[in-house]
């Protein structure tokens, strides 16, 4: 855990050992991080109320439908908007933004912005740094 990270009381963290936060990470109240494999939140990032990040799925093609887990990233300054969710294995791109409850079911590009569900680029976002 980087310095000055801040979660939010009712933020919620599947498995600690397998967070990597830099400098300056916040999860808001609700937020949530699903993460059975390795999650790393870059500087800077921001994951808003009742944000979710799902780090697993199932294999739908055993009968068993073992636990299938994901390494994911949010690069730095990067924003995970209010209820919005990030699906098992997308990267985040730096800066990247996801808005208010959409769904990210494919990698985000750096600098873009993303809306709806599934999230589509709308826009793109000038550089903070």
């Amino acid at each position: 855990m980087g310095p000055n990270c801040h979660f939010y009381p009712t933020s919620r963290l599947w498995a600690p050992w397998n967070l990597i936060c830099e400098d300056q990470v916040t999860a808001g109240d609700g937020a949530e991080i699903y993460n059975p494999a390795p999650v790393h939140l870059g500087t800077h990032a921001i994951l808003s109320q009742g944000s979710y990040l799902c780090g697993a799925a199932h294999d739908l093609d055993d009968p068993s439908l073992p636990l299938v887990a994901y390494r994911m990233e949010v690069g730095a300054y990067a924003w995970i908007c209010a209820r919005a969710s990030v699906s098992p294995g997308v990267k985040v791109g730096e800066g990247a933004v996801l808005g208010l409850a959409s769904v990210a079911t494919r990698d985000l590009e750096p600098w873009g912005v993303y809306a709806g569900v599934p999230a589509v680029k709308v826009k793109d976002r000038r550089r903070v740094h």
